[in-house]
């Protein structure tokens, strides 16, 4: 086995422990970003939900995930766009996407209003992330998708599991469970993609 074989096989292997180190530190900070915020908001229905509580919700994530990035301008700049485009998001009807809970129990209407609201949602926060990455990131434009598409997976299945919970337990506690794994896979799904984007 030659000398570059094995330095080849050395940097394939640190990369790729770098990737994983990457993507396990960015799903902790987002998913604990989300519990923090549980401290200051109040999860509720979409009509409870105002532009307020998306931006103390939006801080929370948004600085837990800066902290990550250690790229002292990037990081106020994606504190300063996340937020404002949980604000807008919010402001615009689409509602404080992550911490609202539907009003209805029926699944298909879970999973049809999830599905919109992940998609607009995460396209709109994506593209309000975009403009703090996007001179850093030859590849920025890739972000607002792979929000859209997170957000387009994990509301449902998490608005899903949170109204089986509830039902199962009669407890309002099983919706919250539910959007903690929206949380939990929207961390997972931006993290595996996070570190070939966003520059550190």
């Amino acid at each position: 086995m030659s000398a570059n074989y094995r330095s080849e096989k050395l940097i394939q292997l640190v990369l790729a422990k770098t990737e994983l180190s990457f993507t396990l530190q960015w799903t902790a900070a987002t998913f604990s970003g989300f519990l923090l915020s549980l401290l200051f908001i109040e999860i509720g229905e979409k009509s409870d939900m105002g532009v307020l509580q998306a931006v103390v919700g939006g801080l929370a994530v948004a600085v837990s995930q800066s902290l990550v990035l250690r790229h002292h301008t990037l990081s106020f700049k994606w504190v300063l766009s996340t937020v404002l485009g949980w604000a807008v998001i919010t402001a615009i009807g689409i509602g404080a996407l992550g911490w609202m809970v539907p009003t209805t129990q029926q699944l298909p209407l879970r999973i049809f209003s999830g599905l919109i609201a992940g998609a607009t949602g995460g396209f709109g926060l994506g593209f309000a992330q975009w403009l703090a990455i996007y001179k850093l990131a030859p590849s920025a434009w890739r972000w607002i998708f792979i929000s859209a598409v997170s957000w387009t997976v994990a509301v449902p299945v998490g608005s899903v599991i949170g109204s089986i919970l509830r039902q199962l337990t009669q407890l309002y506690l099983g919706e919250i469970v539910g959007l903690a794994i929206t949380w939990l896979l929207v961390a997972v799904l931006t993290g595996m993609k996070a570190d070939k984007l966003l520059p550190r």
